[in-house]
This record gives C-alpha cells, sequence and structure tokens, in this order.
C-alpha cells in the first residue's frame, strides 16, 4: 500500500487516502490523532504527507504509528513550511515548526548517542535526502549563498521535503 496521509481533496495518484474528513480522493476517513490508525502493521511501502505534520499535536505518537504501519524500507516523504518562513508561523492552526533537524529524533541511533532514548519514541526512519525550497531571489543564487541565508536570514527558504527511510 502506498499511503497520502491527510491528501484532503488532492490525493497522489497510485496511493490510499486518509483524512478526517470524507471526500473526493479519501479512501480511509479517519482522525490521524487517534491511535492506532485503520492500517495493519507493516503494511505500507511508501507515505507521502503535504502540509499536514506542522498541523500534528503530538508528533512523537504520529512518528511512532508511521513506524508502525510502515515496512522495513519503506519511504515517507514529508513537506511542510520551513521554520524560518512566515509560512510557518502565519497560520493559527500551525502546532509546530520544521528543520531538518526535527527529523533526527525519529532515529533511534541518533537518540543514543545525544542520550535522548529516554523519549517515547519507538519509531527508527533514516534522513536520506532534505530539500530546501528557496524563495526568490535565493533561488536564483550561488549554493554559498543560499546557504549563508539558510543561517542568518528568515523567508529565504519557503518549504523543507525530507525523506525518511524505514528502519526495522
Amino acid at each position: 500500500m502506498k499511503l497520502d496521509v491527510a491528501c484532503g481533496q488532492n490525493k497522489r495518484p497510485g496511493f490510499t487516502g486518509i483524512d478526517i474528513a470524507p471526500g473526493e480522493g479519501v479512501d480511509i476517513v479517519h482522525d490521524l490523532n487517534v491511535f492506532p490508525w485503520p492500517i495493519k502493521d507493516h503494511s505500507v511501502e511508501e507515505v507521502h504527507i503535504s502540509h499536514y505534520a506542522e498541523h500534528v499535536p503530538d508528533l512523537m505518537k504520529f512518528m511512532n504509528e508511521l513506524w508502525r504501519i510502515c515496512q522495513k524500507g519503506a519511504k515517507v516523504s514529508i513537506v511542510g513550511p520551513y521554520y524560518t518562513s512566515i509560512r510557518a508561523w502565519q497560520d493559527p492552526t500551525h502546532v509546530r515548526a520544521l528543520s531538518e533537524a526535527t527529523w533526527l529524533y525519529f532515529n533511534k541511533a541518533w537518540r543514543e548517542a545525544n542520550r535522548l532514548d529516554h523519549y517515547p519514541i519507538t519509531a527508527d526512519f533514516d534522513m536520506t535526502n532534505a530539500v530546501l525550497y528557496f524563495n526568490e531571489p535565493w533561488n536564483q543564487k550561488s549554493e554559498e549563498a543560499r546557504q549563508f541565508a539558510v543561517r542568518h536570514y528568515f523567508n529565504a527558504v519557503s518549504d523543507i521535503m525530507v525523506e525518511l527511510t524505514t528502519r526495522k
């Protein structure tokens, strides 16, 4: 199964859509803050989440649930507003900002190395890719200038897309 989490009316082709609200493209109607989800353990080979992780009240439980349903080696792609973008903060329904570092907490070895293995996280993902989407004019600048902007400026980056791979 390929799962589009919080798909709304924009489900990806070839994916099963899950969302709280029924509608065109929603195959499973379920509140994603109620665990467990009605999906079997280790049954999902790919997950797509677009502009939803920043709305999740308990990201640890959410990621634990993703890990439960994913097969070993499953690919999880997550897109959302970058933490230094006004887009992360302007929407009153957002409860968190997202950066590359957010996803390190969902890697068991990283938690152990940083003495955070007491966190209630069972998920174990490798971050295999992170892509930043730059705003104008930064998207036209050199890599060196973009990296400087990431470290020093707000609104240079609009969104982040991370790819995670399930470890089991």
